[in-house]
């Protein structure tokens, strides 16, 4: 039997078991920076499971070394996330979550069991492969700064120093069964704007008397959405999803409070979108004699895959899964902290797929109704361990 052939007996073997841990987790989901509990359940079963771990990186991240054959020849990395959204969940399901206002939205849940899948798969063969595999549990990718960042301060990618590495996300556009890659860049930054604009309040009948933050804010938001859908250089997103001013049909509020989000796929653009941005508040604070708090929270960088190691994975997922379960995506503006490791090592990060239409399993990430086909979890792990083993250098 070969490699291939006994990772995918094993996955099959265990998937009872990692739904059992994915809907424990989905049950019991902690928003970021504040997974403690879930911490707590990864290490109990690593413990159970007789696996020595490295924990209390980042708080509450935890790193497993497992050492193959020949241990110093290559370190490759997995690398899972774990945190939940602020999203009452409305799926009606046995393990629906049980923590108010707190759910696994995003598919942290499924990233997580997955690994831990592959880890127990890699375990049981390590005497069958070469090298050393750092499996990382990190929580807080949802919140910035993000836990990337943190556990790489401390120390995450080194002793052994991670030669490469992967990360899988679940996604709602593919049919289970099916995987999707995209080599070079492949996701954006993203910025947080948080703006406050300070004014005069009053009787709306009066606005000699005024200095209305509102219309301040209209003109604001009007300008820079004019300025960026006009902007072609790069690909980028400027949007407001917030504002609120507190006022009625005759009060002008004294203030007004806005905020929104800049995604971009060059980081010198990037910087000079931060001074345009800045450049037009002050601008209009002077013309309405307004005061402007334009607060740019820089988040995570762009995320582009080593392109070389992307295309043997995608080899390597072809001869896993069949060439037709294998998909090239369009890059997609949205953002992931996972960026952080693909500054400091050849990283590829891909995409598990988790619909199934005929089951109704089809909605979105960051949706109360998201859910995942759990057969793709059999997939999830097979695929991660088989790329793990393949000896990357």
């Amino acid at each position: 039997m070969s490699l291939k052939e006994k990772i995918q007996e094993l996955s099959a073997e265990l998937l009872p078991e990692i739904i059992e841990i994915r809907r424990y987790l989905h049950m019991h989901p902690e928003l970021s920076f504040q997974e403690f509990e879930t911490s707590k359940y990864i290490k109990s079963v690593l413990f159970n499971w007789k696996i020595p771990f490295h924990d209390g990186i980042a708080d509450t991240g935890i790193v497993v070394l497992l050492k193959g054959k020949n241990p110093e020849k290559s370190c490759t990395a997995l690398r899972t996330d774990f945190d939940a959204l602020p999203i009452q969940e409305e799926n009606k399901v046995e393990y629906c979550s049980k923590n108010t206002g707190v759910m696994h939205a995003c598919g942290h849940d499924a990233h997580t069991a997955s690994l831990m899948g592959a880890l127990k798969i890699l375990h049981a063969i390590k005497s069958e492969w070469e090298g050393s595999i750092k499996f990382i549990f990190q929580p807080a990718e949802e919140r910035l700064p993000g836990g990337a960042k943190q556990m790489i301060a401390e120390g995450v990618l080194e002793n052994p120093k991670v030669h490469n590495m992967f990360g899988q996300h679940v996604f709602p556009d593919l049919q289970v069964g099916k995987v999707g890659f995209k080599a070079g860049m492949y996701m954006a930054s993203t910025d947080e704007l948080h703006i406050t604009i300070k004014g005069k309040g009053g009787h709306a009948a009066l606005p000699e008397k005024n200095k209305n933050p509102i219309k301040v804010a209209s003109k604001l938001i009007s300008e820079l959405y004019d300025y960026f859908d006009k902007e072609k250089e790069t690909r980028s997103v400027f949007s407001i999803g917030f504002i609120k001013g507190n006022g009625s049909t005759n009060v002008v509020p004294d203030k007004v409070k806005m905020m929104g989000t800049l995604r971009a796929m060059d980081e010198n653009w990037r910087e000079n979108a931060h001074d345009k941005m800045l450049n037009v508040a002050e601008e209009l604070a002077k013309k309405y004699h307004a005061e402007i708090d334009f607060e740019i929270r820089k988040g995570y960088p762009f995320l582009e895959n080593d392109i070389p190691l992307t295309e043997k994975a995608i080899e390597l997922a072809k001869k896993y899964l069949g060439e037709e379960n294998v998909t090239l995506l369009p890059i997609r503006m949205t953002a992931e902290d996972f960026s952080y490791y693909t500054k400091e090592v050849p990283s590829c990060f891909y995409r598990l797929g988790t619909a199934n239409k005929e089951k109704g399993i089809t909605h979105g990430l960051h949706t109360s109704s998201f859910d995942i086909d759990e057969n793709s979890l059999e997939i999830g792990m097979g695929l991660m361990a088989f790329l793990a083993t393949r000896g990357f250098s």
